[in-house]
């Protein structure tokens, strides 16, 4: 369907680029098992609605999502943990970087509670923090640069440049693993970050 995309973060995006086998590749696949067919709309939602509740699952994965994605690296490298999917990223070997970096709005403490998590806090310097992380990319980015300008290959270069760069790919999934990652990512317990992508794309699956 070639959509208009989501925007996530302050640079990112979701794009659904199409979108195959729908409603009735799940119905379909549902009912050959006894060799039914259609019997109308109302009928196949009932079906679904049944195939949910009961976590009967592999119907779903005969429906199948293809997305354009833009989000930080540190957040690709959490979402390509999700293996049933099919990925196709930009590489920065072929292409130069451009300044597309993310920048959070405010930053989040430590939770010692959950080692993994963090928290909301007013206790932090945000402005000074986020100078301070401004001028560490720019830094970064200048050296990328200069290494570029003196001749180093493309693949060594990159070395130098920080996670929140932002990266481009393309990501095929079924509806099944779909449903797994939005139950997973969307949740409270994931980065906020990728939190945000998740829920994005909960709203184009619903």
């Amino acid at each position: 369907p070639q959509e208009q995309p989501i925007h996530v973060l302050d640079k990112g995006f979701v794009r659904l680029v199409e979108f195959m086998g729908g409603d009735s590749g799940v119905v379909d696949a549902a009912r050959v098992s006894y060799g039914g067919k259609s019997k109308g709309e109302d009928q196949d939602r009932k079906l679904i609605a049944y195939l949910l509740k009961h976590a009967h699952m592999t119907p779903f994965e005969h429906s199948l999502f293809k997305f354009h994605v833009s989000c930080p690296i540190f957040v690709a490298r959490q979402w390509f943990r999700h293996r049933f999917a099919a990925y196709n990223e930009i590489s920065f070997r072929y292409t130069e970087v451009k300044n597309d970096f993310y920048i959070p709005a405010s930053w989040r403490a430590q939770d010692f509670k959950n080692k993994q998590g963090s928290v909301t806090t007013a206790t932090l310097d945000h402005a000074a923090l986020t100078a301070r992380f401004e001028a560490q990319i720019q830094s970064a980015l200048s050296v990328y640069r200069e290494m570029i300008a003196a001749g180093v290959a493309r693949e060594m270069a990159r070395m130098v440049l920080p996670v929140n760069l932002y990266t481009e790919f393309y990501w095929t999934i079924n509806a099944r693993s779909f449903m797994n990652f939005i139950g997973l990512r969307a949740d409270t317990h994931a980065q906020w970050e990728i939190q945000q992508y998740a829920e994005a794309l909960a709203m184009v699956f619903a």
